[in-house]
């Protein structure tokens, strides 16, 4: 009997014990019971503790606890912040791809590259040669190189050469034409500008060199009065001066018939 006993309890001790289904809590045994640390009468180590983050409960959300029962809280938060704008699109660059050219599309892709000019550049070239028919473009600056420009005028100059008070005395002959055939190339910053009287007339010359290569008259304030001495050699052909009785300025521009109409397109 003692042995069959024996043989049992083996046998009882050999089955291992069923697990408890998932999600089950495992019931503590009542000697390992402890109390929470709220409680009274949790002494020892037990009583200073605090239970871990993963045993603390978590609380909803405002957002969820103003859904109530009824509704169901959102998975996630909204941002702080709102979202960016998205991007603004690129401006397409115009290109002769873009243009319907026809039966020219050859002759203008050959024109730019016989010509080593991009799609702007060729464009130019054919405005200007078109735009300004009997012109000839001419560039030049004051001594030091600081200020320089362009413009488009006749190969042939009309020069004025005034005799007002400031024209007599740096010699400003001149030739006149509007501020659309007018390009300042660079030297804007090294410009200053000196007016009197009426203030009308902005004599503009270089602030490092002195010179004045160009400037705003009183009888063309919507132009430009050009310094043919300042112009790089090559582009002009022939000069006619014309004196202009500056002393007496309201007098000769009365009596001047088209010196009013040199800065007009």
């Amino acid at each position: 009997m003692r042995r069959a006993r024996s043989g049992g309890a083996a046998s009882a001790r050999g089955q291992k014990r069923p697990r408890a289904p998932a999600g089950a809590a495992s019931a503590p045994s009542a000697s390992r019971t402890r109390r929470p640390a709220g409680q009274a009468g949790g002494g020892g180590r037990s009583a200073g503790r605090q239970p871990s983050a993963k045993q603390r409960p978590r609380l909803p959300s405002p957002r969820a606890q103003e859904a109530g029962s009824g509704e169901q809280a959102p998975e996630r938060e909204p941002a702080l912040y709102p979202p960016p704008p998205p991007p603004t699109p690129a401006t397409p660059t115009p290109s002769a791809a873009a243009l319907d050219l026809g039966e020219q599309r050859e002759r203008w892709e050959a024109f730019q590259k016989r010509q080593r000019l991009n799609f702007e550049g060729a464009a130019k070239l054919l405005l200007d040669t078109f735009e300004y028919q009997g012109l000839v473009k001419h560039t030049g600056g004051c001594h030091c190189g600081a200020v320089r420009f362009e413009v488009w005028a006749s190969a042939d100059l009309h020069i004025f050469d005034c005799n007002c008070s400031i024209c007599k005395k740096k010699q400003n002959r001149h030739f006149i034409v509007p501020a659309s055939r007018f390009k300042l190339l660079k030297g804007a910053e090294s410009i200053t500008t000196y007016t009197f009287n009426t203030h009308k007339a902005q004599h503009t010359f270089c602030k490092r060199c002195g010179v004045q290569s160009f400037y705003t008259p009183r009888s063309n304030p919507g132009g430009y009065g050009i310094a043919p001495h300042c112009l790089d050699e090559g582009t002009v052909r022939s000069v006619v001066t014309e004196e202009f009785n500056g002393s007496e300025w309201e007098k000769a521009m009365k009596e001047h018939k088209t010196i009013k109409s040199l800065s007009k397109e």
